[in-house]
């Protein structure tokens, strides 16, 4: 029912709030650090609408994957402390076909270190710095493929202010999900990602081929506030210059959002509220049209006898698309389960969802719920001459019904089964149906 709130912020101040200056010495630190890991077996199934031509990202194919996600961090020591995580991928069955479909976002065999960083804590101000996942409404590493994105960056986190935490952020470079995340080679040659001077833009489509462009250096600077009872505020800011093919120009990506909780006796309404922008700079950057607005709404309950709802809508300005941010993280109120927040971001798009939820703890059953959605998404052709970035070649209607079940098996602790599956029908020129299928098991340890 939420989107991910700057838990970098919860990441950080709450995980090394517990364990400041705890060592004694540098030996103390290393000894009483933390291993985590994750075993991973993911199975997707997708089908595109389209037939194999032996094209990336064509055909009906599955694939079968596993992955192993290690992480450490030390205790701290006056303040610092260390963290890496490795990450790796393996898909031991995969046809040259699955290869070439999922060479984008799945397929690419190999080790990765995607995190090595140091964090310093002083008093309410914590700095971490190095490879880092981010979880921002603007900077958004995404963990919906087995292979987690990651920033090479730089982070400051204060929290001196009452019921406010700010933030401020720099980053050079970016992990993709495979070596193919930017359709720059064949997809059968895919191999695992390793950190470049180019991001994922977010809401650009593939109208130019790719959302892969190679930047020289983002900024990003946010606020949270919570001084109002049942309230929160957030606001971000995004500046990524010199972006590649653009004569020099620069993104300024903004966002604003509240969120309002009404308690009652058995249950919680739900207010939200979300502005999404981005500008550009120059000339050359301006002919792509992303410089676009987009206004979001939502209400809904939660904790009714195990139920939550909500219902979304989403709008983007004519001949204008949406830069949601760096990184595949980003989302909006109307994203389809599956299919993601870029469908919903490009110009001359009206979105709607419905979801509905279901705890099972309700009933005796521990760790099972289930959910069901259905969005659905209209995008007219722009009116402009000239490419506009994720808009449409025709007036499109698509619906998304969207289902998940999950269960945390209580025998197996750290043991999660999931499973998921969409159901796609784009209305366009012709009519295109799609599905994808994906079930998970992850074991956290």
């Amino acid at each position: 029912m939420k989107l991910a709130k700057l838990s970098l912020v919860a990441i950080v101040v709450a995980g090394l709030a517990s364990s400041s200056f705890a060592a004694d010495t540098l030996a103390d630190a290393f000894k009483n650090g933390k291993v985590t890991g994750e075993l991973k077996a993911w199975y997707f199934d997708r089908d595109t609408g389209d037939k194999n031509t032996g094209a990336i990202a064509k055909g009906n194919e599955d694939l079968f994957s596993t992955g192993v996600m290690l992480g450490y961090v030390t205790d701290s020591l006056n303040g610092l402390s260390f963290g890496t995580t490795f990450q790796s991928n393996y898909a031991p069955m995969a046809s040259k076909e699955a290869k070439n479909l999922y060479g984008t976002d799945m397929y690419g065999s190999g080790a990765v270190l995607s995190e090595a960083y140091i964090v310093y804590t002083m008093k309410n101000t914590t700095a971490k710095v190095g490879r880092q996942f981010i979880a921002s409404p603007l900077v958004a590493s995404s963990g919906s493929r087995i292979i987690k994105e990651a920033f090479q960056a730089a982070v400051l986190i204060n929290t001196d202010l009452p019921q406010t935490t700010l933030v401020a952020g720099y980053s050079d470079r970016f992990q993709g999900r495979t070596s193919d995340y930017d359709r720059s080679v064949p997809g059968a040659d895919s191999e695992i990602s390793s950190f470049k001077k180019e991001a994922v833009f977010y809401g650009t489509g593939t109208t130019a081929g790719s959302n892969v462009f190679g930047f020289d250096g983002a900024y990003t600077a946010a606020a949270i506030n919570k001084s109002i009872t049942n309230l929160t505020l957030t606001g971000q800011y995004l500046f990524v210059n010199d972006v590649e093919f653009t004569n020099g120009g620069d993104a300024n990506v903004f966002y604003a959002e509240g969120n309002y909780v009404l308690p009652l006796s058995n249950m919680k309404l739900l207010f939200d509220a979300t502005y999404r922008g981005s500008r550009t700079s120059n000339p050359t950057f301006d002919s792509f049209h992303v410089e676009g607005d987009m206004y979001q709404g939502r209400v809904g309950f939660s904790e009714l006898a195990g139920f939550n709802a909500s219902f979304a809508y989403s709008t983007v300005c004519d001949d204008q698309s949406v830069l949601l941010g760096a990184g595949n993280g980003p989302t909006t109120y109307t994203a389809p389960l599956i299919k993601g927040a870029e469908v919903t971001s490009g110009a001359n798009t009206d979105a709607y969802k419905f979801e509905v939820g279901y705890d099972f703890s309700k009933v005796g059953v521990a760790g099972l719920k289930v959910l069901g959605q259905y969005a659905k998404i209209n995008q007219d052709i722009p009116t402009v001459i000239g490419t506009v970035l994720n808009g449409a070649t025709a007036d499109t209607e698509s619906t998304y019904l969207e289902a998940q079940i999950a269960y945390n098996l209580p025998t197996i602790k750290g043991l999660t089964l999931s499973l998921e599956y969409e159901d796609g029908k784009v209305e366009a020129a012709t009519t295109k149906n799609t599905s994808d299928m994906r079930f998970r098991a992850n074991y956290k340890f």
